[in-house]
């Protein structure tokens, strides 16, 4: 009993040390939304340059999430795991002294680089320490990790932006990895297992160049450049899933997307759920700073709502998950979340601050919902061999949703209101680009409903 007993410990202390990793990208990602403002009148930047700053980061994730997790069945995910908490941390740190705006988003690269050894592996750590019966409840609290990010960040961020500068946001980031570090040597052996496999280098170019050219070509849609970008993105989706399809051990789990409805279903939901929601920060932080002249400080206490209704509901759903059809509990998140969506497309200069806390506390339920269940559908439909391509495929899906629902801002923002920086001379367009995003996220969650209800038991 006493030996269970210390497994039983070392299985909640390895949850924790996970989890405190995974609270880092959200934390940080909903602080900087705070911060944007200040950036901008310090660097002088414009807001397409502004979104940028989590873009830089997003993209960086989507390129190097599928090699990662390659990585971590190949040359053990415990040390992927950690490497990605060295790099994401010497990023926060070189993040701090910061001379420019070109360097931040550089910077903001690495971050992206480590972040993405660190999710990529984090819920494949997770599902193998946990059997099917508790496997929800674990990826339930590790999700609620990043809903406590998404709460503390709005309200950190604008205070530690108002009274210390917004490159103190980065401090807090580097500390918190501290702890992980520490105790890097209580992972236990079994978790870095490896299983030695040539590295898929041709699907590695292929993708990159491949999500390079798509994020860009969303970028500059309205030109010339970015169509051929895009257009250039379409045949390099087909190079690589053709060459996927033939590598012994590729990047993209091809097979289980082809032969696995589940997985690809829930997969697919998640991108959706994703690019419909991610930049729901990003626009009201600009909405409440630019449109109703609050603080960064007020702000971020406003946005508080929806996460900490996150914090809340994610255990609850991991939970259900254990005890119900996952995706039943997913699919019911999803289409609240519609509806929050639909209700912030009819923001305007005085909509009273009652209806927009609602729409958050609805939004907060709905991905709350979604996120644990959606994720226990994917790991519970993939043999034990298969772990670390799963979860880089949930993170690979989380990112790229991140980094799709970023490009439509952009796109939006470039074809409405130009490169000129946020006034009070351009406040309609600024309003009418958060209506129109906000309304084309709305539509995409509905849709997002019906694939999610189409998928079957495994």
């Amino acid at each position: 009993m006493e030996q269970e007993g210390d497994q039983s410990y070392s299985r909640r202390f390895i949850l924790i040390l996970v989890t405190i990793a995974t609270f880092l990208n959200p934390f940080t990602g909903s602080a900087i939304n705070l911060a944007l403002p200040a950036i901008g009148a310090e660097f002088s930047a414009d807001a397409a340059t502004l979104a940028w700053i989590s873009s830089a980061y997003l993209l960086s994730s989507v390129i190097f999430l599928l090699p990662a997790g390659r990585l971590g069945d190949s040359r053990g995910k415990v040390t992927v795991f950690m490497i990605g908490i060295v790099v994401y941390t010497v990023g926060s740190l070189l993040t701090i002294f910061t001379p420019t705006i070109g360097l931040l988003l550089v910077f903001r690269f690495v971050q992206g680089m480590g972040g993405a050894m660190i999710y990529a592996n984090s819920v494949a750590l997770i599902t193998h320490l946990y059997p099917p019966g508790e496997r929800g409840y674990a990826i339930g609290l590790n999700t609620t990790a990043v809903y406590a990010g998404l709460s503390l960040g709005p309200f950190l961020g604008g205070a530690l932006t108002q009274f210390l500068g917004w490159r103190s946001i980065f401090i807090v980031t580097a500390l918190l990895a501290v702890p992980v570090l520490l105790y890097a040597g209580k992972f236990p052996a079994f978790l870095n297992e490896r299983q030695r496999e040539r590295f898929d280098v041709a699907g590695l170019v292929l993708s990159s160049a491949l999500i390079f050219c798509l994020f860009l070509g969303l970028a500059s849609a309205t030109t010339a450049a970015g169509a051929v970008l895009l257009a250039a993105s379409l045949l390099l989706g087909a190079a690589f899933f053709r060459v996927e399809r033939r590598q012994q051990s590729p990047l993209l789990p091809v097979s289980l997307l082809e032969k696995n409805r589940v997985f690809a279903a829930s997969n697919g939901a998640a991108l959706i759920n994703y690019s419909a929601t991610f930049a729901v920060g990003f626009l009201l932080s600009l909405y409440l700073q630019y449109i109703r002249g609050y603080e960064p400080v007020a702000a971020g206490t406003l946005l508080l709502v929806q996460p900490i209704i996150q914090v809340f509901v994610a255990p609850v759903a991991g939970r259900l998950a254990d005890r119900m059809q996952p995706g039943h509990v997913a699919s019911v998140g999803m289409g609240l979340s519609a509806v929050a969506l639909l209700g912030f497309s009819m923001l305007g200069e005085t909509t009273p601050i009652a209806v927009i806390l609602a729409l958050l506390v609805l939004l907060g339920v709905g991905l709350g919902l979604f996120s644990s269940p959606n994720t226990t559908a994917i790991m519970g439909c993939v043999e034990k061999q298969f772990f670390g391509s799963a979860s880089a495929m949930v993170a690979m899906m989380r990112s790229l949703g991140m980094m799709l629902s970023m490009g439509a801002v952009l796109v939006v923002f470039a074809v409405i209101m130009g490169s000129t920086t946020v006034t009070p001379a351009i406040f309609p367009e600024f309003l009418m680009s958060v209506r129109l995003i906000f309304l084309a996220f709305a539509v995409l969650s509905a849709f997002g409903v019906v694939l999610s209800l189409s998928r079957n038991r495994c």
